[in-house]
């Protein structure tokens, strides 16, 4: 069992990290078709960091609101919305935004680039596949181990120790309970 800080930790690299890769790779391929040497790469790793970030704090702010622990459908979409969200936000930070220059076509394309692969990252992610083709109670669009990723996810408290159902020291236990004579005594 993962600690539950490192399940934590683990899951908003997972989220944060798919999100630049997307946008890395969609800033990549928005740029046309051409020789390596012509792609946007300093762009396209300025607005995966930027992704990164974006994405680490739409993260945390899913945590604060303690809206993490999602059925599969409702934890994809609010994955491919903060997605294009981080990816927007990028352009954005990368950009030094300015409404009136801004190259909004471009910003949205790349948006959705990322978006798409956010979809089908989380459609081929999603474990354990059932037979019917019907979705699981635990399956995610996460790409890390299920029980990792429950640990992350859930809000319920950690079931108590054996040190902690223990009596407190010095306390006398409580005699054993007489049982009831059976039917063929």
């Amino acid at each position: 069992m993962v600690p539950k800080w490192r399940a934590v930790l683990l899951d908003f690299v997972e989220r944060g990290g798919w999100s630049a890769g997307q946008v890395f790779v969609a800033t990549l391929l928005a740029g046309g078709l051409g020789s390596v040497a012509d792609l946007p790469w300093t762009e396209a790793i300025t607005l995966a960091v930027s992704a990164f970030v974006a994405s680490t704090v739409l993260t945390g702010i899913q945590y604060l609101s303690k809206q993490t622990n999602l059925a599969f459908w409702p934890d994809l979409v609010v994955r491919l919305g903060k997605t294009f969200l981080s990816s927007l936000s990028a352009a954005m930070l990368a950009g030094a935004f300015n409404v009136t220059t801004f190259d909004w076509e471009a910003a949205f394309n790349v948006a959705f680039l990322a978006t798409l692969a956010a979809l089908g990252k989380g459609l081929l992610a999603r474990e354990p596949a059932a037979p019917n083709g019907q979705v699981p109670p635990d399956a995610s669009p996460s790409t890390l181990p299920t029980g990792t990723y429950r640990e992350a996810v859930d809000h319920s408290p950690a079931p108590p120790t054996i040190e902690a159902t223990n009596p407190p020291a010095g306390t006398p236990e409580a005699p054993p309970v007489a049982s009831e004579p059976s039917e063929s005594q």
